[in-house]
């Protein structure tokens, strides 16, 4: 049986949403070398130790060994994307893409009982998407990296020892990061329109990711080509100076954004310094957010000038969820639209738009 999923593969995490599944998959975008791991206690859940070994023609190595997620960010010889990378070219980002979908498709089967070297089928079409920028010229190549068969095996991987899963993706709809998650916050489930304000409107989108800042203007849900466009710049901009400054404060390092991020959401801002001294480090956090915030703010005021028609701007992604006060506060009298699970928010459009268009031939 085929399975609908919704794939965002952001440049800070891959989310995956399963048609039918209450729970996303969230698996941060980070991989290190595999090796055999010293085990002195297994792990509670399978997503803290991706241990795989990826086959798969469209990676540039085959048969290679990763720590994929959150088994990677703690490792020193980690990996994270910069500004240089594309994900619709990156290696990494399918590595993560392939472990998540692998991961997912298991876990919906509850086939969580391994055998010695058990092996699974998991068919998908998924929904999916990229910056503006890089849409026009790589939406096509995207595609198809991801159409195709994988094959992933999990390693050490508590629940899924020796397990091995062929990952097989019959159809990969590309749409526009921003503009997906308005599709989502416009419509029900059932794809019915649960806004029609949003729906038939014209409204700006800043969707604020690790690495890009997208703006599209969507109008009558179709993207407006002219005035939709997007910014080189993250929250990964910010994160990269914040860690530095904290080093050379603190001499307290970060081994990866992914875990500077974490300590950001759950608001734990105080830091154990070797012995017993602790340091707050949410001056620094504070100083760079803000500078962010008055650089998005300034953008979306321009997006705004360009085209006036725009009736409402929704901020979105993990980067607004991260800077919401801080842009509230560089807003001032400008009124922003924020929404619950931000970062959720292309996921769930991306699922939908592999719904309704499904049942589509593949040439539409």
């Amino acid at each position: 049986m085929i399975k609908l999923a919704g794939i965002d593969v952001g440049n800070d995490s891959v989310k995956v949403a399963l048609d039918g599944s209450n729970e996303p998959i969230l698996v941060p975008n980070v991989v290190a070398p595999g090796y055999d791991r010293h085990i002195l206690q297994e792990e509670d859940s399978p997503l803290k130790a991706l241990d795989v070994v990826i086959q798969s023609p469209k990676l540039g190595k085959r048969n290679q060994r990763y720590f994929v997620g959150l088994l990677a960010v703690e490792n020193q010889d980690n990996t994270e994307l910069e500004e240089t990378d594309n994900k619709a070219l990156s290696d990494q980002s399918l590595v993560v893409a392939l472990t998540a979908l692998a991961y997912a498709g298991v876990k919906s089967e509850s086939l969580s009982t391994s055998t010695f070297a058990s092996s699974d089928e998991v068919e998908y079409i998924v929904g999916t998407g990229l910056p503006v920028r890089t849409y026009a010229k790589f939406n096509r190549t995207f595609e198809e990296r991801l159409v195709g068969e994988h094959e992933v095996t999990f390693l050490s991987t508590p629940q899924l020892r020796n397990r091995r899963v062929k990952v097989i993706i019959r159809r990969a709809i590309v749409s526009i990061e921003g503009a997906a998650a308005l599709y989502h916050i416009s419509t029900y489930d059932s794809l019915q329109i649960r806004d029609e304000e949003v729906y038939y409107g014209c409204i700006g989108v800043c969707e604020i990711g690790a690495l890009t800042t997208d703006f599209p203007v969507v109008k009558r849900m179709s993207i407006d080509n002219q005035f939709s466009t997007g910014e080189q710049m993250g929250i990964a901009t910010y994160l990269d100076p914040i860690m530095r400054d904290i080093e050379d404060l603190y001499g307290y390092r970060f081994p990866s954004r992914a875990k500077l991020v974490q300590r950001i959401r759950q608001r734990q801002f105080t830091i154990q310094r070797v012995g017993e001294g602790q340091a707050d480090i949410k001056p620094i956090v504070d100083q760079y957010f803000g500078r962010a915030a008055v650089r998005i703010v300034e953008m979306i005021k321009k997006r705004w000038n360009k085209y006036p028609d725009i009736q409402c701007f929704y901020v979105i992604g993990g980067g607004a969820a991260a800077l919401k006060p801080y842009l509230l506060e560089a807003a001032g009298s400008i009124r922003l639209r924020f929404v619950e699970d931000s970062e959720l928010q292309n996921m769930y459009g991306y699922l939908k738009l592999a719904k309704s268009k499904s049942s589509q031939p593949s040439g539409v």
